[in-house]
């Protein structure tokens, strides 16, 4: 942002106040993005709907839901979908996350990408495979 001067300083006064406004404006709008990535929650099943999990913002597990046809199951198998079907539920959390940077904070800003980069990485998507054994 140029910074025109007068011989008064008010230009230089009013761009001073504008950059704090702008600078408050964006830690408000980073603090919003934060906040609700910590409050939320997505879930997935498994194709036959045998196995639902719900994870929070942080990836963590916090609700698993096993129909009663999982008990003819090995035991291998019930671990195998439960956590295939937890990796779909934190696969999708980047692309809430990236829904929630836009209205916060942009999608195109530096605090959009990084934090959007952040769950891609940590939650990627499932390979495909993976995905049909659900």
């Amino acid at each position: 942002m140029a910074m025109p001067f007068n011989a008064a300083g008010e230009d230089a006064d009013a761009w001073v106040d504008s950059w704090a406004a702008s600078v408050s404006a964006r830690a408000q709008a980073a603090q919003e993005l934060s906040e609700r990535v910590s409050m939320l929650s997505v879930s997935a099943a498994s194709r036959d709907g045998a196995v639902e999990v719900t994870v929070a913002g942080s990836g963590v597990m916090t609700d698993l839901k096993l129909d009663d046809r999982v008990r003819s199951w090995p035991a291998d198998q019930i671990a195998a979908q439960v956590l295939a079907v937890m990796r779909r539920a934190q696969g999708s959390l980047a692309a809430r996350v990236a829904e929630i940077a836009d209205e916060t904070v942009g999608a195109d800003s530096e605090t959009g990408r990084a934090v959007v980069d952040g769950f891609a990485r940590r939650f990627p998507a499932p390979p495909d495979d993976e995905d049909r054994q659900c």
